[in-house]
């Protein structure tokens, strides 16, 4: 009887010991990106212009890949009419997350990317039901700010009708929202009106060899830009209290 016990509580000790010499390895999954030219990767040649989706890869732990599918001047639909939506739709795994940011391109009326409101809200809410019908979790963000101040220093919105149907569709489907467009203003307004520059591609003429005439562009990010508003997305994250927010990337206290 002794005998046993003891061969039992070594062997229990063995495990406990080895459950602390070898934690489990976390599970992996994927961020998806889906949405416009503020989010997308950045072909060299337009450098110094940054998606935010660029600098956001960087927060994650090695359990997390971040798979940018954005790209230049999509909407909801365009996005779906091109093919770019269906293989997300077909490789979504389990746990896997999908952040939705459109709304840029969707909005102007004169753009063959022109999405009627009827037409955003369908389209935005195919993205939830097919990320969802896959188990992954879906994400909805109100499109970034432009950079606009009126004659009194106070940024305006130029995005009020898109990103109020985005805040529509994720309280009616129950999904987690960024509100982006509120946040990125209340960003802007903090550098103000001339500091705001400092954010966008604003280039003078001969200041860098990709722009030789310069560049006057209130909705594009330059590095900096880029990597605030990535910060801001991170923020929300956090808050949301997902699962998500506990693979970015811990950084180690200084002894």
């Amino acid at each position: 009887m002794k005998t046993t016990f003891l061969k039992f509580f070594c062997f229990f000790t063995l495990l406990l010991l080895m459950a602390f010499a070898f934690p489990q390895e976390k599970k992996k999954f994927k961020v998806y990106l889906i949405g416009d030219s503020t989010m997308a990767i950045k072909d060299p040649k337009a450098y110094p212009e940054t998606g935010w989706g660029m600098p956001f890869v960087y927060f994650f732990d090695s359990s997390v890949e971040v798979d940018n599918r954005a790209k230049n001047g999509r909407s909801t639909k365009t996005f779906i009419a091109e093919g770019l939506w269906q293989p997300v739709a077909d490789n979504l795994k389990e746990g896997d997350y999908v952040l939705i940011q459109f709304g840029h391109n969707d909005e102007v009326k004169t753009k063959k990317s022109y999405s009627t409101e009827e037409e955003f809200q369908a389209n935005l809410k195919r993205y939830v039901t097919e990320t969802r019908r896959k188990k992954a979790v879906p994400i909805l963000l109100t499109p970034v700010a432009r950079r606009k101040f009126n004659e009194s220093g106070k940024v305006e919105g130029t995005h009020e009708v898109y990103a109020e149907l985005v805040r529509k569709v994720a309280k009616t489907e129950k999904v987690p929202l960024i509100d982006m467009d509120g946040k990125s203003q209340a960003l802007l307004q903090q550098f103000g009106p001339e500091t705001s520059k400092l954010l966008f591609l604003q280039l003078a003429p001969g200041e860098h060899p990709n722009y030789p005439e310069g560049k006057d562009d209130n909705t594009h990010f330059n590095e900096l830009g880029a990597r605030l508003m990535a910060q801001l997305v991170y923020a929300e994250l956090k808050n949301l209290n997902l699962e998500l927010a506990s693979r970015f990337v811990k950084k180690e206290s200084s002894k």
